[in-house]
């Protein structure tokens, strides 16, 4: 593990966990430039941070020990869980964000991340369908990693759910049984157009309008049908932690 970390930039901003650890949640920083982004995540007045932060050179810096609750998810809720700091390692990837020139990841940084995002995973047995980014948990305030963030690099790796092709349209005569389906996948769907347009952002960024159409319905189809699969084979049907 240690090997992987290339230096300890310890944050004051965190707490004691109350859940076990489930999920992983990958971030933007949004910031100018990686040293204005520490600034902050290791600001006591600041009161955010992260465990991890990964610099478009793939310096991987340690803020916050992984035993311990990082504040980065904020008000987020996923597959039921409400206190998403508590259940997560968080991990800020450097990259200026959409208001200050969105770009891509490069390929240092990705891959500085798989192995750091591996481990965490073997570590606490988190499944690929539990990698999820910050405008998945919180889909009416955030927008990133973002539409460049390249999942099916991850996806490759088995370390994050891979996009499927779907083999139909499906269309929804009843909105309202999407709308189960996804908060079934993990999303919270108060905000029904905000959460359409995370699950468009994560699985179809060519197109992020937030409305519902047969792509996007296939889509989470085959997606619940690939995770409930994967989820049964790992688990021999045991009850899930979530």
């Amino acid at each position: 593990m240690d090997e992987l970390i290339h230096r300890d930039t310890p944050s004051p901003n965190w707490n004691e966990r109350k859940l076990p650890v489930s999920m992983v949640v990958l971030h933007y920083t949004g910031m100018k430039s990686a040293q204005d982004a520490l600034d902050r995540l290791c600001d006591p007045a600041a009161e955010v941070s992260a465990h991890y932060l990964i610099e478009e050179d793939g310096t991987v810096h340690r803020l916050v020990a992984e035993d311990k609750r990082a504040w980065h998810a904020g008000r987020s809720y996923w597959r039921g869980i409400t206190d998403v700091n508590s259940a997560s390692i968080g991990i800020e990837l450097v990259n200026p964000g959409h208001t200050l020139g969105y770009r891509p990841f490069p390929e240092a940084q990705m891959e500085a991340l798989i192995p750091l995002l591996a481990g965490i995973m073997a570590r606490h047995n988190i499944a690929p369908a539990n990698v999820v980014g910050h405008s998945d948990v919180a889909p009416v305030r955030k927008i990133d990693p973002g539409e460049l963030f390249e999942w099916e690099v991850l996806a490759r790796y088995g370390l994050a759910l891979a996009t499927p092709k779907p083999r139909i349209r499906l269309l929804h005569e009843n909105p309202g049984a999407f709308f189960l389906s996804l908060e079934r996948f993990g999303y919270d769907v108060a905000d029904g157009r905000a959460a359409i347009t995370a699950f468009q952002r994560r699985f179809r960024p060519r197109i992020v309008d937030g409305e519902l159409d047969g792509e996007v319905g296939a889509l989470l189809f085959e997606l619940l049908l690939a995770r409930d699969a994967a989820e049964d084979d790992d688990c021999g049907g045991d009850d899930f932690p979530w």
